[in-house]
C-alpha cells in the first residue's frame, strides 16, 4: 500500500510479518506497532464518536484532537448522563460541569482515555504480552489491521485491538478475562481522521467561566516512604511511576478556614506499560469507610480493606489476584 513506502523500516518488517500470517511478531516489531498506534493517537488529528461498553453499562461520548506543531488540543464531550466537558491544551486539563457550574483545572502529561494506549514504561510491553496478527476486519467503515495481545501470566488481561491500516488509529479494542470472554470493550461508531476542526471551537467551555466555581486540586508530589509506607510488589513486569498525595475530600470539597489541615490522601500508580493499578491510602473513618469489599465492574476490579488506622483502596484493570498482591505486599512502617 501507498502508506508504506513513507514508513521507518523496522514499521514495513512489522506490516510484512502482518500480512505474511507469522503467528509471533518479534518484540523489536511488536514494539514498533505498539508506538505506531500511540503515535497516532497523540500526532494525529481525527473526531469521532467512542462508545464504551463495560459491566453491562454503555456509555458514549464525542472525541476531537488536533495536533498544530507541538500544540495538542483535545475535547471530549458525554453524551449521555450529566452532561461534561474535559477540554486539553497540551498538559493542562480542564474539566467542566456546566449544569453544577463547577470547572476544574489540572495538570497533566496526557489523557490516557481511548484511542491512547501505552502508559510510562510502555516499552516494556512486548517483555509481559505476545503480540499476534489475527486478520484485518472493518471498523467505523475503515479498514484495520486485527492484534492479539496475549499475558505471558496470569497477572493481567488479554488484549484485542483494531488499528486503522492506513494511520494506525486505534480504532477499536476489548480487554480479554482469563477464558477469553469480553470484559470491555471501547471502539469508534465514526470516526474522521485528518481533520481540521476550528481551536475556537474545541475550547468554547472554557472561554465561559464567568459565576463557575474553578477548582486547582492542591495535589502534591510525595512517595510512599516519606508517608511511611514500603511496597515491593511481587507482581512482574509493574513499576512505581506516580505518587501524589491531597485532601481527603478531593478537589470538590467545600473550602473552609480550616483547608491546608485537613487529612491527606496517598495516591500511588503502578503500571506495567499497559495496564495500571491505583492505590490509595487514607485515614480510617468509620463513618465514611464501609465494610471491607472486592468488587468487579467489567475489566476494573476494586479491593477496600482496613489496614489498622487506615483505609486502602486498590483498582486497576487487573485480575483480582493481582490486586492481593498488592495488597499483601503494603505495609505501614511507621
Amino acid at each position: 500500500m501507498f502508506w508504506v513506502a513513507a514508513l521507518p523500516a523496522h514499521l514495513v518488517h512489522a506490516q510484512s510479518a502482518l500480512n505474511s500470517g507469522d503467528a509471533l511478531v518479534e518484540k523489536r516489531e511488536a514494539k514498533a506497532w505498539l508506538y505506531r498506534i500511540q503515535e497516532a493517537a497523540n500526532k494525529r488529528s481525527y473526531q469521532g464518536t467512542v462508545i464504551v461498553s463495560s459491566g453491562g453499562a454503555v456509555a458514549s461520548s464525542r472525541i476531537t484532537h488536533y495536533c498544530e506543531g507541538r500544540d495538542q488540543f483535545e475535547r471530549i464531550d458525554a453524551l449521555d448522563g450529566q452532561a461534561r466537558h474535559i477540554v486539553r491544551h497540551n498538559e493542562q486539563v480542564h474539566t467542566v460541569w456546566p449544569q453544577r457550574r463547577i470547572a476544574m483545572v489540572e495538570q497533566r502529561d496526557q489523557l490516557s482515555s481511548f484511542p491512547g494506549l501505552l502508559q510510562a514504561g510502555g516499552d516494556r510491553v512486548a517483555e509481559y504480552y505476545d503480540l499476534r496478527a489475527v486478520g484485518q476486519e472493518r471498523v467505523a467503515g475503515r479498514e484495520a489491521n486485527v492484534l492479539s495481545l496475549r499475558p505471558k501470566d496470569g497477572h493481567r488481561y488479554g488484549y484485542r485491538l483494531w488499528s486503522d491500516a492506513a494511520t494506525g488509529l486505534l480504532l477499536r479494542t476489548e480487554v480479554l478475562g482469563e477464558r477469553g470472554g469480553v470484559l470491555e470493550s471501547s471502539a469508534f461508531s465514526d470516526v474522521a481522521i485528518g481533520v481540521h476542526p476550528s481551536v475556537d471551537a474545541m475550547m468554547q467551555p472554557i472561554r465561559k467561566l464567568d459565576g463557575y466555581k474553578v477548582l486547582q486540586p492542591g495535589a502534591a508530589s510525595t512517595t510512599l516512604e516519606a508517608e511511611g509506607w514500603h511496597l515491593e510488589t511481587k507482581v512482574p513486569g509493574f513499576r512505581l511511576v506516580s505518587c501524589v498525595k491531597r485532601p481527603v475530600d478531593g478537589p470538590l470539597r467545600a473550602q473552609s478556614p480550616a483547608a491546608g489541615h485537613e487529612p491527606q490522601l496517598v495516591q500511588a500508580v503502578f503500571t506495567d506499560g499497559l495496564t495500571s493499578v491505583s492505590i490509595f491510602i487514607e485515614p480510617y473513618n468509620p463513618e465514611r469507610h464501609p465494610r471491607p469489599m472486592n468488587t468487579a465492574i467489567g475489566a476494573t476490579q476494586t479491593l477496600m480493606h482496613r489496614q489498622s488506622d487506615w483505609w486502602v483502596t486498590l483498582m486497576g484493570d487487573v485480575p483480582a489476584p493481582t490486586l492481593r498482591l498488592f495488597s499483601e505486599a503494603l505495609e505501614r512502617r511507621k
